[in-house]
């Protein structure tokens, strides 16, 4: 759940630039794909939803994922290396934070058409995608990542996030 002390850790990463915080993230990653061997049958890519290069004070995602990618000592897992992210966030565009649900889907739909796959076009054919995020809100920006990926090619995008915000009131 993003509240409380998880939520303020997400926080001091992304806002702050805490870089302390991407390595924990990593291993938390790490530590998931390893207890859920079922879920992470079939993923031929691991992915982060990507930031923008330009991003203040860091790319949080991407250093999440460069994080876990070290973590994983034995390669046992489809992540790439550093400096080498296949989904990356070519132009800026509006955050969706403290907007409305539609405002929300418009600034997802935004950064889904903002996203390319770097890899050979012929590697995201039929693959199945994991697809690494830090918050889930509305389901928007998954969905919208999720529909690209596939037009790109890719079979199957699963999400995972670190917290998801309560629903509700």
């Amino acid at each position: 759940m993003y509240s409380g002390a998880l939520r303020d850790k997400i926080h001091k990463l992304k806002y702050e630039g805490i870089p302390g915080w991407a390595m924990i993230f990593g291993r938390l990653l790490v530590g998931w794909m390893e207890s859920h061997p079922e879920a992470m049958h079939g993923v031929d890519y691991v992915v982060g939803n990507p930031t923008h290069t330009g991003r203040q004070p860091l790319q949080h995602i991407e250093a999440i994922m460069d994080a876990a990618y070290t973590e994983d000592v034995t390669r046992a897992f489809p992540l790439s290396p550093p400096g080498g992210h296949r989904l990356v966030k070519h132009a800026e565009t509006a955050r969706s934070a403290n907007r409305t649900l539609d405002e929300k889907r418009a600034a997802a739909a935004a950064h889904a058409a903002a996203l390319t796959w770097t890899g050979d076009t012929g590697d995201i054919k039929g693959a199945t995608i994991l697809l690494v995020d830090d918050v889930f809100t509305s389901g928007s920006q998954l969905q919208h990542v999720a529909r690209r990926l596939r037009a790109t090619g890719a079979v199957e995008v699963r999400g995972l996030v670190l917290a998801r915000v309560p629903w509700g009131g």
